[in-house]
């Protein structure tokens, strides 16, 4: 299970800096230890365990570029076209046996591997066949159109780091130096609950004050398209003793529990009483909007028969507000996942785009406001924001792009201005 101490996010402030919550699960959480290995069919999303190097060059071979001939360049004249005599035939996967000799040439093909003596390719609509012989240009520089052995990747270069996400792309190189497995972390395994008793399971008789609880299928789909295995444990009542029995159940089988809702200062917010009483809530607010009142802490497990000792699970308490949930989660959540399950940390690059709006907003916090994107008559790409602000708005989400992102020391938005976009397809994926 993941490995937390009750200080790892010590913090001494009322609100604290999304930068500071950053470094610290980087320096302070250390990641499940379980490793397994997977067939590259299996390995899409999983995290590599340990730095893979490469086998093989690749290619393992010189080969050619390009459907062509291939020659020997000392052979060309420097200022006049040369003939040459087509000595033989390669396609991709013969053997290259035969030696290039002065005044010959190879009809070659894209893939096959260069004959000896072979240096360069010219390309087979550059050149003029007459019978036998054909006659190539000059002016064309040596290895040109050949692909040198090793010139992707030498034999024994680092491919892949330790905590690389493996993507179609990361296999398919894996694939290319022969791998057939990969040695990767196991998932991770996080809990989820709703608390409040105004919630109800959709689908269920919802009373006048009741709504249906949006939360976990929104947390649940996000988890999942990171690799998590999902342990939905359904809505809980706002009662602290019930609360805190659920919750050291849940640290007794999984790496992370994640509660919405119940976090503020509220007389009826218990989560974070129940934390209280079972582990350490190490920090409770985070200078974010939306989405300050997020808990993170350690809940003690509770005893299980299957295991002598288990010191249990990391805790995050987010709101209760759908949009703030989905910011939270973005943002401070997805950060504390891939630690844990040893990814190395992603770097968000923003989209510089143009405000067609103007913004004010408090200095020493960092927010995110809702924007769709479009084209201007200019061509510029622009950013107009979400007629609503709240934080309950769904459609604020289904009807945006991304979100933008301003800094702790920005205050004014004016129309114009350039500002980076988050796009939703980067913050989730």
């Amino acid at each position: 299970m993941a490995q937390l101490s009750d200080d790892c996010f010590a913090f001494s402030g009322p609100l604290l800096p999304l930068a500071d919550m950053e470094r610290l699960i980087a320096e302070r959480i250390v990641p499940v230890g379980d490793i397994e290995t997977l067939s590259l069919r299996n390995a899409r999303g999983r995290v590599t365990a340990a730095d893979v190097m490469a086998p093989v060059d690749l290619p393992p071979f010189d080969n050619s570029a390009v459907d062509g001939y291939a020659v020997r360049h000392a052979n060309l004249s420097a200022d006049a076209d040369t003939r040459l005599t087509v000595a033989g035939r390669l396609q991709a996967g013969a053997r290259a046996e035969m030696t290039l000799v002065p005044g010959q040439a190879i009809r070659i093909f894209t893939g096959a591997a260069m004959p000896a003596g072979a240096d360069t390719v010219f390309m087979q609509e550059d050149v003029t066949l007459d019978g036998a012989d054909v006659i190539v240009p000059k002016g064309l520089g040596v290895g040109a159109n050949r692909r040198l052995a090793g010139e992707d990747v030498p034999a024994g270069r680092l491919v892949l780091p330790a905590g690389t996400v493996l993507e179609a792309q990361h296999i398919a190189l894996l694939a290319a130096l022969g791998l057939t497995e990969i040695a990767v972390r196991r998932r991770l395994k996080v809990a989820i609950f709703s608390t409040g008793d105004e919630v109800v399971e959709p689908g269920s008789t919802r009373g006048a004050a009741a709504i249906y609880d949006a939360n976990r299928y929104l947390l649940s789909a996000l988890l999942e398209r990171l690799g998590a295995v999902v342990t939905d444990l359904g809505i809980l009542a706002d009662e602290p003793a019930e609360l805190a029995r659920a919750l050291a159940k849940a640290a007794a089988w999984h790496d992370l529990v994640i509660t919405s809702g119940g976090v503020s200062t509220g007389e009826a917010d218990h989560v974070r009483g129940a934390v209280e009483r079972i582990g350490s809530l190490v920090f409770w607010r985070v200078a974010i909007k939306p989405g300050r009142p997020v808990a993170m802490g350690v809940i003690r497990a509770a005893p299980r028969k299957d295991r002598a000792a288990h010191a249990g699970a990391a805790f995050v308490g987010l709101p209760g507000n759908p949009v703030a949930v989905f910011v939270t989660f973005v943002r401070v959540v997805k950060p504390l996942l891939l630690r844990l399950g040893g990814a190395l940390p992603q770097r968000l690059m923003p989209l510089p785009v143009r405000a067609a709006f103007a913004y004010k907003k408090k200095k020493d916090r960092r927010e995110y406001v809702r924007v769709a994107l479009r084209v201007a008559a200019d061509g510029e790409i622009e950013a107009v924001k979400h007629p609503q602000d709240g934080a309950g708005i769904l459609t604020s989400l289904t009807e945006t792009d991304g979100l933008l992102e301003f800094s702790e020391d920005v205050t004014t938005i004016s129309p114009g201005d350039r500002v980076g976009c988050l796009s939703y397809a980067a913050l989730m994926g």
